[in-house]
């Protein structure tokens, strides 16, 4: 059975610029991505740009680096009336 290549539905020819040492390609406004960020790999000759998953909290605590410093000891105050 011959393989059969899928056909793009949506497809633009853009250019490649230099933006210092690093090469870049405007991605039109159709093509925009969600985000500030996007991860890029490499499968074959083709580059896929996708959007990057967003970050939860608990995976930025997660890298967290734990503090060094000595935090001074608060002694017990009574707790003051509240009003409901």
């Amino acid at each position: 059975m011959p393989k059969t290549r899928t056909t793009r539905s949506r497809e633009q020819h853009v250019r490649l610029f230099r933006n210092g040492r690093n090469q870049a390609v405007r991605i039109p406004r159709e093509f925009e991505l969600p985000g500030h960020d996007a991860i890029i790999r490499k499968e074959g000759e083709r580059l896929i740009i996708e959007p990057a998953p967003p970050t939860s909290l608990l995976t930025v605590l997660k890298n967290l680096t734990p503090l060094k410093e000595k935090f001074p000891r608060i002694s017990e105050l009574p707790a003051e009336p509240v009003e409901l």
